[in-house]
């Protein structure tokens, strides 16, 4: 929350706290927009002003981000309050979670490399016509819309 006099603040414009948290001015608009971020106030010229606790909840934001956190875990535990024992059980069950995404991702990563593997051994380049691409188009052949999915899969936002 913008604090009562934006005048007297004392803040990074977002340019250097993009600088100094690694975090891109898009992605710190997004953030804000996500409401995980809320900058310190305004500037006279109304330039958004950071502090120095907006860059290290940034720098928390990309670190959980790294870590292929969703941002709804990454606003629970921007949530908790390391000196609240309570809250230390929500972090643990917020990993617990987290772990459970990625290792049902891993299993997906698994089956993937078992299929591209399958794929590649089609073809050992001394066919007439190459195998892979002959089995790529009777994969794309025999997919119908419902069943076709995304031809990307994408991480859980």
């Amino acid at each position: 929350m913008p604090h009562s006099n934006p005048s007297t603040l004392r803040g990074y414009q977002i340019g250097e706290a993009a600088k100094r948290s690694g975090v891109s001015a898009v992605n710190i608009r997004f953030y804000e927009k996500e409401q995980l971020l809320s900058p310190l106030g305004r500037s006279d010229n109304s330039y958004r002003l950071y502090s120095e606790g907006d860059l290290h909840q940034l720098r928390f934001i990309r670190l959980c981000r790294a870590m292929d956190m969703s941002l709804d875990e990454v606003r629970t535990l921007l949530g908790l309050d390391l000196n609240n024992k309570a809250d230390c059980a929500a972090a643990r069950e917020a990993l617990d979670g987290h772990l459970g995404h990625v290792r049902a991702r891993l299993a997906e990563l698994k089956a993937l490399e078992k299929d591209l593997k399958a794929l590649r051994n089609r073809c050992d380049g001394s066919d007439t016509h190459c195998r892979i691409i002959e089995a790529l188009h009777e994969l794309a052949d025999a997919q119908t819309p419902a069943a076709a999915g995304p031809a990307v899969r994408k991480r859980h936002v």
